[in-house]
């Protein structure tokens, strides 16, 4: 097994521990303060007039053991920042001298992680050195205070001068040094490092360690022994067990979950949920999974990691993947730079402020100040999930252990001078056991001894070595145990969740590729999961939370695992969490369909028995490990050391003695020892499935040995997935501070922000192309979608990043908008000459037609919406009104062509200063150009809007517009702008009002019903002028009293023009070529046609509504258009009954369908009244009744809108309160029919009614409501 003393050559990820180091002052070198902690100084505003006792100087690392493992290379600058992120510093016996402890975590680039734990003393200065070189600083110091004050003082009143210089001084004094009379100390730190976050066995075991150090009586080993015994000796617990080993001066307990069990997370989430509370909990996890950049703000260091390392465990079953960071040293703070998601954590110097820091990306950024108990989260965060009932069970939960769910409450201070050794009565009776057994060896025997008398006389007495009464112990270890089921419940919640959320998330997973490498191959271009119907399934308002999170890299590289998982072996914990849907999928006998249903608590969940694994059940096997030991490792024992090594010197950490500590010593007297003690054990399993689903950001996939080709080509795809995940990030170079390596990063971020761009536009289009086959005027298209808006909110986040990167001026929140604000003051000089202010609002008010495309004027349109937009806010209303003119890639163009002000604004090193790459990032947002998108229109409904208006008659009649006075009233999907009169003589008219979405009808009337007051109207033109978008409403007719059908009003549909299709053609001369042949001349082209095609068409519009009403809500088009529009439904029915009417023997020039009913309705009438006399065949009832008294409603409405408005009103009518498919056989059986229609006519074939009734009848499920415009003024 691993725990044998031949561990030493294999492989070292079964041992407990990686390595041992100690960090400290280098007594050779001195004192040094690097050019880099200089910077931290001047960023932290810790200057020079600090006293050098205040001052942070270079530590190095001065031991570590084992010189290096195969797995994992020691990387020792990084481990000695992490170890001393602040440096060494210096402290007099005037100050605390408490040691700390805190942890880190360091990644490597397969995604594994180690975990270091530091606890760091103070040890008395002995090297003459030092000592004399801190004197002579803190002399040079005090002359330079002394004089800089006397300088300052004759500047003011002697009176006031006096006070400060004086205090001044007080406070040197008291932080200066001096030899004679002070004793020096600096801070020492050993750290451990380990493959799992063994957080308190790692943290007892460095305590005693130290309490050793500082005791007057010598341990009964040497140190070398104890860490020795550490680093080669002690194995990793096997999962689902305990495994006991021995610290300096007791025994120390470390455990392992099982299979069915959440992965090992030691870090106290009550310390994180005390610290923050619930809400703000939950705010910051939601910030999490949606990949926003994280920053944890604190002054211990230890907060930061319980922080950060609390919301990662929660995360499961997903795995953040981007930056982490949970601490990082002064040297480290470019890294706040990183144009990428990250969860970074700095430390709070003494007395600084939050606005101290200059942070570059603010936009997506999540701050979290732990001290203060605060999470400022990005705008317009999406609403966890269930929020509410969350937050109410965790709080439940919390109350449960004793603690308040709204957090503020300052956890324990992460000092560890009060900590001791775990000593239970359960320990005791091991040992004895053990003596018993014949298993202790001389050195253990004596411990023992010592053990039992402490017990003897623990009823109040304290121990020798500064440590507490075991009842304290007993205490100690029921809060630990706490501790550990808190997590447990805590997490289950979060897991239970996401459960719920995702539990059908497999039947959504699209397999599309037949073997791994075809699937590595095309990876970019395949979607591997159906967001769309995934989404069509979920809770509305769970949305906008849901599809943001599946545009995130965790849930693309989960989904990247299932799809893995048909060719190797399953992600361990992919696999935890497939393993326990199945399982619940088996007790849930519920309703088939999941995904809509109630909030379920997660500890009703698991008390209900639905689920094998149960709460207590967890919580149970936790207690059974944490209070009995399942192995004991070999005990430390005497190495092969040389005389007068490992003397104790009490205080004083001594030097270790390297051979010894090197490797495993192979002494055959232990290796029996240990097969001895080890031999009951079950044979461990193999190195990867024991560190299995442990190490938590463990991605490697084992693989069977299947094959070994297969094995290769996993390999490959992780180091596919990575470069996929995240082009831009190599973990381990992260750390590394020369200057090439923070080059080489900058430099991989700036290629990670450019494939990112190039991803992000390609995946708009595709998701827009789909939508375009059915074109916008057709009210198809799905342009309200939700998955779209998540598009370009991630795109405005693109953008955000990159114009952060490389930032060192910044106004406001926003980079980008800072930047506009930039260019738009610089603009305003060269301009200021040339034009008088406020030129440009004017435009909008004298109704002249406002250049569009100017960069700057859409920046003061933004400026003066009435919205109270904060900086970020106005930034994406820029972007959104930019891509909705298609302006976007020009517009960043014009922005990026002031070279001057790039300088001023950006370091060397930023994206913005890359030309090449930044050509590219603008060629793949020009690609955006290609399609329409109306993301201003619809995301800002409440802002004011200038349209024009222009009536186009037909060419030859223009003249005629002399004689109509006409009106307008525009309608759109968020309202209509009321009639507006047009101005005599005109054709036009401009006017502002709220914006009114996309357009779809028009009301056009006009007021004179003189004889002479008609025009043939070709069309309608409505320009939106902010964001130039054009509609068509197409008329074709007359309006005016006796011509045509004598409408004084029609309603027009509109259409949405691509901009540059209508270009200038007839638009200011109002002539464009009439597109629409009169009415008179379509009739006669109907009465000739086929009736199979009018079948055709009509099936066709009926379909269409039926898939509209089949659609999600917000993806619907507008449904007017598929009732009124081209191909709509009332155009069809009008050629459906128009087909085969004899027409020159009824009427007069013109066949109107509504003259038509109107006979009909008047036949059914009368024959009614003579029915008796008669014999009538007609069916009396409800629908006939119904039909006249529509029809005669509609005959005494007080608008003039003529035969065809009239026709169309009925239709709509009929359809809205589901008669027409019962009027259609009345109208067919009515006997003015036979004498109307010819034989052939459709409407007098009775299978062709009956089908038309039938569909017509399909659209009675659906329930539809017509917009004001169409029904206004007939009370139905």
């Amino acid at each position: 097994g691993c725990g044998s003393g031949r561990a030493a050559g294999r492989s070292a990820s079964c041992r407990f521990a990686h390595y041992f180091v100690v960090c400290g002052v280098d007594t050779e070198t001195g004192l040094e303060i690097t050019s880099l902690l200089n910077l931290s100084v001047c960023l932290s505003g810790e200057g020079f007039e600090h006293s050098p006792v205040r001052r942070s100087f270079k530590s190095k690392v001065l031991a570590h053991y084992p010189e290096n493992t195969d797995r994992n290379p020691f990387n020792k600058d990084a481990v000695n920042m992490l170890c001393m992120p602040r440096g060494l510093s210096f402290r007099t016996q005037a100050d605390r001298l408490d040691p700390q402890f805190h942890s880190f975590t360091i990644s490597f680039d397969d995604g594994t992680r180690s975990y270091g734990f530091v606890h760091t003393f103070y040890e008395e200065v002995t090297s003459p050195q030092i000592i004399t070189a801190m004197q002579t600083l803190c002399q040079m110091h005090h002359v330079e205070h002394h004089s800089s004050s006397l300088a300052s003082s004759p500047s003011s009143s002697s009176s006031s001068a006096s006070s400060p210089s004086t205090s001044s001084m007080d406070s040197l004094a008291s932080s200066s040094f001096d030899s004679t009379r002070d004793t020096l100390y600096v801070s020492k730190a050993l750290c451990l490092v380990t493959p799992l976050p063994f957080l308190q066995a790692s943290r007892q075991f460095l305590v005693q360690l130290h309490q050793a150090v500082t005791s007057q009586t010598a341990p009964p080993l040497p140190l070398e022994s104890y860490i020795h015994n550490i680093l080669y000796e002690v194995p990793l617990p096997p999962p689902g067990r305990s495994l006991r080993f021995h610290g300096v001066q007791g025994p120390i307990l470390c455990q392992r979950p099982g299979p069915g069990e959440l992965p090992l997370g030691e870090y106290p989430l009550g310390d994180a949920f005390s610290l923050l509370g619930v809400d703000n909990m939950v705010k910051l996890l939601t910030c999490a999974l949606l990949e926003t950049q994280v920053l944890l703000y604190s002054s211990d260091y230890q907060r930061l990691m319980t922080v950060a390392e609390g919301i990662n465990t929660l995360l499961f079953p997903f795995q953040w993947q981007h930056i982490y960071l949970p601490i990082i040293s002064a040297p480290l703070h470019h890294l706040l730079d990183a144009p990428v998601p990250f969860l970074m954590g700095i430390q709070r110097r003494d007395g600084a402020q939050r606005s101290s820091l200059n942070l570059p990306h603010e936009a997506n950024l999540c701050f979290v100040d732990i001290d203060n108990h605060c999470v400022e989260a990005p705008e317009d965060l999406p609403q966890f999930p269930d929020q509410t009932e969350l937050i109410q069970e965790l709080s439940e939960v919390l109350l449960q252990f004793g603690l308040p769910p709204q957090g503020g409450v300052i956890a324990k201070p992460t000092t560890t001078s009060s900590s001791s050794p775990r000593l239970s009565s359960l320990v005791l009776e091991d040992l004895m056991e053990d003596r018993r057994n014949g298993n202790l060896g001389g050195e253990e025997l004596a411990v023992l001894e010592r053990l039992q008398a402490l017990a003897r006389r623990c009823g109040g007495g304290k121990m020798s070595d500064g440590g507490k009464t075991l009842g304290h112990v007993f205490e100690e270890e029921e809060e630990e145990l706490k501790a550990a089921k808190l997590n447990i419940q805590l997490r289950e919640v979060f897991a239970g969740h996401f459960a719920a959320m995702f539990g059908r998330y497999d039947d959504f997973v699209i397999h599309s590729a037949l073997d791994l490498d075809s699937w590595l191959s095309n990876r970019e271009g395949m979607f591997n999961f159906d967001k769309g119907s995934f989404l069509s399934v979920q809770p509305t308002s769970h949305l906008h939370f849901l599809s943001r999170f599946l545009e995130t890299s965790m849930f693309s590289s989960f989904v990247d695992g299932k799809v893995i998982s048909r060719w190797a072996d399953r992600e361990p914990l992919q696999q935890l969490f497939d393993s326990r849907l199945e399982r619940e999928r088996l007790y849930d006998t519920g309703s088939e369909d999941s995904c809509g249903c109630l909030y379920r608590k997660c500890t009703t969940l698991f008390e209900s028995g639905t689920v094998k694994i149960e709460l207590h059940t967890l919580c149970q096997a936790i207690e059974r490990r944490l209070l009995k030991a399942d192995h004991t490792a070999i005990h430390p024992h005497l190495l092969d050391m040389r005389i007068g090594q490992g003397r104790h010197h009490p205080g004083y950490f001594p030097k270790l003695q390297a051979d010894v500590l090197a490797q495993a010593q192979n002494t055959n007297k232990w290796s029996s020892r240990v097969t001895a003690s080890r031999r009951s054990e079950p044979k461990r399993s193999t190195v990867s499935d024991q560190s299995g689903v442990d190490n938590e950001q463990r991605q490697v996939p084992t693989v069977t040995q299947a094959s070994r080709g297969v094995c290769l080509i996993c390999y490959l795809f992780i180091q596919q997935k990575y470069t996929f995940a995240r082009k831009n990030l190599r973990q381990s170079k992260l750390l590394d501070l020369t200057p090439q390596a923070i080059t080489q990063t900058h430099r991989e971020f700036v290629d990670g922000l450019l494939s990112e761009c190039r991803l992000k536009t390609k995946r708009m289009l595709k998701e827009r192309m789909g939508k375009e086959s059915v074109e916008l005027g057709q009210g198809e298209a799905s342009i309200t979608g939700l998955q779209e808006n998540t598009l370009i909110h991630g795109l405005c986040d693109l953008l955000e990043r990159t114009w952060g990167h490389g930032l060192q001026v910044k106004q406001g929140k926003s980079a980008l908008w800072s930047h506009l604000l930039h260019y738009q003051a610089a603009q305003g000089k060269m301009e200021a000459p040339a034009e008088s202010p406020g030129q440009n609002q004017r435009t909008v008010d004298d109704g002249a037609l406002p250049l569009r495309g100017l960069l700057v004027q859409d920046m003061r349109f933004i400026q003066t919406m009435s919205e109270g937009l904060s900086d970020v806010g106005q930034a994406r209303a820029w972007i959104h009104l930019a891509l909705e003119k298609k302006m976007l890639s020009q517009h960043l163009k014009e922005l990026l062509t002031n070279q001057e002000l790039l300088r001023q604004l950006y370091k060397p090193h930023a994206f913005l200063l890359c030309e090449e790459e930044r050509e590219q990032f603008l060629f793949h947002l020009l690609s955006l150009n290609t399609v329409d998108y109306l993301c201003f229109t619809r995301v800002f409904t409440s802002v004011c809007i200038p349209y024009r208006v222009v009536i186009i008659p037909m060419k030859k009649l223009s003249i005629a517009m002399a004689t109509v006075d006409p009106w307008v009233c525009v309608s759109g999907e968020l309202g209509d702008s009321g009639v507006r009169q047009i101005p005599k003589n005109t054709q036009e008219i401009f006017f502002q009002c709220k914006n009114l979405g996309r357009l779809s009808t028009l009301q056009l009337g006009q007021e004179n019903s003189g004889l002479l007051a008609k025009c043939l109207i070709d069309c309608v033109m409505v320009y939106n002028e902010i964001t130039g978008h054009t509609y068509k409403f197409p008329c074709g007719r007359w309006l005016g009293k006796g011509v045509g059908d004598g409408s004084l009003e029609r309603v027009l549909i509109g259409q949405l023009v691509s901009p540059g299709a209508e270009e200038d053609a007839g638009r200011l001369t109002g002539t464009p070529p009439p597109e629409l042949a009169s009415p008179s001349q379509s009739v006669r082209i109907v009465l000739g046609s086929l009736g199979s095609r009018i079948q055709e068409d009509m099936r066709e519009a009926v379909n269409n509504l039926v898939k509209h009403f089949h659609k999600p809500e917000q993806e619907r088009g507008n449904l007017t258009v598929l009732l009124c529009g081209e191909g709509g439904l009332v155009l069809c029915l009008e050629k459906f009954l128009l087909h085969g009417l004899k027409s020159n023997r009824l009427f007069q020039r013109n066949v109107f369908v509504w003259d038509f009913v109107e006979k009909a309705v008047a036949s059914m009438e009368t024959a009614d009244q003579m029915g008796d006399l008669h014999g009538s065949i007609l069916t009396k009832g409800p629908p006939c009744d119904l039909l006249c008294h529509y029809v005669s409603a509609i005959n005494a409405s007080p608008r003039n809108i003529g035969k065809e408005g009239k026709f169309q009103l009925f239709v709509c009518l009929g359809i809205r309160d589901r008669l027409l498919s019962l009027w259609l056989p009345l109208l067919a059986d009515c006997p003015l029919t036979a004498r109307t229609y010819e034989d052939g006519a459709l409407l007098r074939d009775r299978a062709a009614v009956h089908s038309l009734s039938r569909m017509l009848h399909t659209l009675n499920e659906f329930i539809i409501t017509l917009e004001t415009a169409l029904v206004k003024g007939v009370d139905l």
